[in-house]
């Protein structure tokens, strides 16, 4: 996409905004508004054939609830961001947001629509394509829609054109070698596009074309949406694997997609997702509909127990259910792409070459149930300078093939001159793989009947063994985090952004603290968690909490 392009979608309102005043008579005080600021009301006026839409709530009450996070220093740099965006996009004015288009503006509908083909010439021979955006601007007070067009007729720089069609008036402004097309519908719509042929289609929806809100498959997602508090975005792809297929087969950069990744595409019927802002933090959930004739994705549910096995200082953890049953559905779909199983062959051959170790059955087999990866918080030891080690804990049902897998593993560690040696931690025999100097490197052992953990440092090793201390599970920032995702689940990604932040800052180029902005901005977040859900075949249900600190 061309810079001039990329750059289109920031400014595109305002600049539209600027050319209102050629077209204020078309703006009757006395007439009704109607439906302007929803989802479906903007939709109506997108062409059927837009790719992907994103509708922005422009209600001033869900935005201020983001005030009541942060730290003071954070909302000072977020308020200079916002204050410099304003100044880019109305510069060389006299023109504010706040006290000029905020009053007026309503909801705005940001689509996407089939790259338009370009005329070649002679400094780019080949045929180019180029993205295709269709801003849909709603009116909520025609009032002050009307004052602020005739302040703008004041303004400078901008070179305006008037054009017909189909009855409707087009214009069409260049302002500092940018053009932008602008047209009003009914008093309650503006339609502002980089192209004027993407308007004319516009026009042709909003005279009865097919639309975007009459779409298979958009029309439902439209109408319901995702349900989250305050909600300041929601996304709509009403067909997935057709979005792929046309950006990419229009990307001159990049190669069609092969049969093989168009088919695992076509699993995914449609999306919408959502970010709304609520007392925890920010939100984020989708929802995807899937083909259950074609699709292979096979949801289980943890019972989340796994997550007791770590500390409460735990960085970082990823948690889940059954990867061999996952590793199967790899292997199936790998099938149809040479490279990756090209790729598995040589890996199992390496395996079982130089150190006897059968892929799928001494790897993979015996993960059968809930698994976790975490980064654990740690200062002693050989992990003194990092922060921080690693713990692999997994729950299975058959021991006796885990237990020759780790009998391989130990005999490898004494080849390579690690000294394997036995010791026992709280009542648990654990196995550890020490270095001169450093103490441990690798340990391992049985929690339980079922339960094995894989340490990487003997500090965590010992923690997760002893296990004397506060259990993440238990811990508050792991409730306040995860508490509101949705139960039961197929596990979580887990991030303590505090602990987190300590580890950043101790990597920080050349021992030097982190810039206060960058330090601010962490320093507001308390934590990330993410989880899925699948209440039947059909559907997958993502989950996503930005945990915010309140502002004090």
């Amino acid at each position: 996409m061309p810079e001039s392009k990329s750059k289109f979608l920031v400014p595109a309102i305002s600049t539209a905004i600027v050319v209102v005043g050629g077209i204020a008579a078309y703006v009757y005080l006395k007439a009704p508004l109607g439906d302007t600021s929803s989802p479906i009301s903007s939709a109506k006026v997108v062409p059927a054939n837009a790719l992907m839409a994103t509708y922005v709530n422009t209600d001033p009450q869900s935005w201020d609830k983001l005030q009541q996070f942060g730290t003071p220093q954070a909302q000072e740099i977020l308020a200079k961001i916002l204050q410099d965006i304003n100044e880019e996009i109305l510069n060389d004015s006299n023109i504010s947001y706040e006290t000029d288009i905020k009053p007026w503006i309503g909801g705005v509908m940001i689509a996407v629509l089939p790259p338009t083909p370009t005329t070649p010439n002679q400094s780019t021979p080949s045929v180019q394509q180029e993205s295709n955006i269709l801003l849909v601007v709603g009116i909520k007070d025609k009032l002050n829609a009307l004052n602020f067009a005739n302040k703008l007729k004041e303004q400078k720089n901008t070179q305006i054109e008037e054009s017909d069609y189909k009855g409707q008036k087009i214009i069409g402004s260049k302002n500092k070698s940018k053009s932008t097309y602008v047209t009003v519908l009914n008093n309650t719509h503006i339609l502002v596009a980089p192209e004027k042929q993407t308007v004319e289609k516009a026009i042709d929806t909003y005279k009865g074309e097919p639309s975007f809100a009459s779409k298979e498959g958009a029309s439902s997602i439209l109408a319901k949406g995702v349900d989250v508090e305050n909600s300041l975005a929601q996304i709509y792809v009403p067909d997935y694997a057709n979005m792929a297929q046309q950006l990419a087969a229009f990307n001159t950069q990049g190669r069609p997609l092969q049969p093989q990744t168009l088919a695992q595409l076509q699993q995914v019927k449609s999306l919408v997702a959502g970010v709304g802002v609520d007392d925890a933090g920010l939100r984020l959930k989708a929802v995807v509909n899937l083909d259950p004739q074609l699709s292979k994705f096979q949801y289980q549910s943890t019972p989340a127990k796994i997550v007791g096995q770590f500390p409460s200082d735990t960085i970082a953890l990823v948690t889940g259910q059954n990867i061999n049953r996952s590793w199967q559905t790899f292997l199936e779909q790998s099938k149809d792409y040479p490279e990756f199983k090209q790729a598995v062959e040589q890996t199992r051959g390496q395996l079982k070459q130089f150190v006897n170790i059968d892929l799928d059955k001494d790897i993979f087999s015996w993960m059968d149930g809930e698994f976790a990866f975490g980064a654990v918080q740690s200062s002693q030891g050989g992990l003194a300078n990092v922060g921080f080690g690693g713990g692999m804990v997994f729950d299975t049902s058959d021991r006796k093939t885990a237990e020759t897998t780790f009998t391989k593993l130990d005999d490898l560690a004494k080849k390579q001159s690690f000294k394997v040696v036995q010791r026992n931690i709280a009542g648990k025999n654990i196995t550890e793989w020490q270095i001169p100097f450093q103490g441990a490197l690798v340990s391992h052992g049985w929690l339980d009947q079922d339960t094995v953990f894989v340490a990487l440092g003997g500090p965590v090793g010992e923690t997760i063994a002893d296990n004397k201390g506060q259990t993440l599970n238990n811990s508050d920032t792991f409730k306040t985090v995860t508490g509101s995702l949705p139960k039961p689940n197929g596990g979580y990604f887990y991030l303590d952004m505090d602990n987190t932040t300590s580890v950043i800052t101790r990597f920080a180029t050349a021992g030097q603290p982190l810039p206060p902005d960058i330090s601010a901005i962490l320093g507001s977040i308390r934590g990330l968690g993410v989880t899925v859900h699948s209440p039947n075949k059909s559907t997958a249900q993502m989950e996503m909490l930005l945990a915010l600190k309140t502002s004090k």
